[in-house]
């Protein structure tokens, strides 16, 4: 992420050398508001390229395929290509979204159960692997799979306030 660890680690090195009660003691806590900020900041700016991918891409292909259904003759050309590219992103989207839900929940399953007492409980290997997994999989389940829904409704509402370009005349 373009240099972005070491400014967290800068800052962090900042955090535990400005206080002396935040370690030892555990009197103090910490103050997030910078490190939030860093990461908050690089994280709006990695999803411009996706956001505009996503955006841009039904009306490139709405605007090539008008083309070149004006030249061969079929007026819908664009429309009906826009509409199955839709189609396409939103049942891959989906499957996807569905796959990252459900992963994401087994493995919060699988170290609840562990926690439980299976497998050997809390401490064992398997405790470890599995909250290796957890970590994983929370992202997985919690951002990942819902924002997919977030990408194919803003790309279907793009190319239906887009739509009437995608029509030759």
């Amino acid at each position: 992420m373009s240099g972005l660890e070491y400014l967290m680690v800068f800052e962090i090195m900042v955090l535990f050398n400005s206080s002396v009660n935040l370690i030892p003691t555990g009197t103090e806590k910490p103050c997030y508001t910078t490190c939030v900020s860093i990461v908050t900041k690089a994280a709006l700016s990695e999803m411009r390229k996706p956001a505009v991918l996503a955006l841009s891409l039904p009306v490139i292909t709405g605007l090539l395929f008008r083309v070149i259904g004006s030249f061969s003759g079929d007026k819908m050309l664009g429309t009906e290509v826009v509409a199955s590219f839709l189609l396409f992103a939103s049942l891959s989207g989906l499957l996807v979204a569905i796959f990252l839900d459900n992963s994401g929940g087994a493995w919060d399953n699988a170290k609840k159960l562990v926690e439980s007492g299976a497998f050997g409980g809390k401490g064992s290997d398997a405790h470890q692997a599995c909250v290796t997994g957890d970590t994983v999989g929370d992202p997985c389940k919690d951002t990942a799979g819902p924002s997919l829904h977030v990408i194919m409704t803003t790309m279907s509402t793009t190319a239906l306030v887009l739509g009437p370009l995608f029509l030759s005349s």
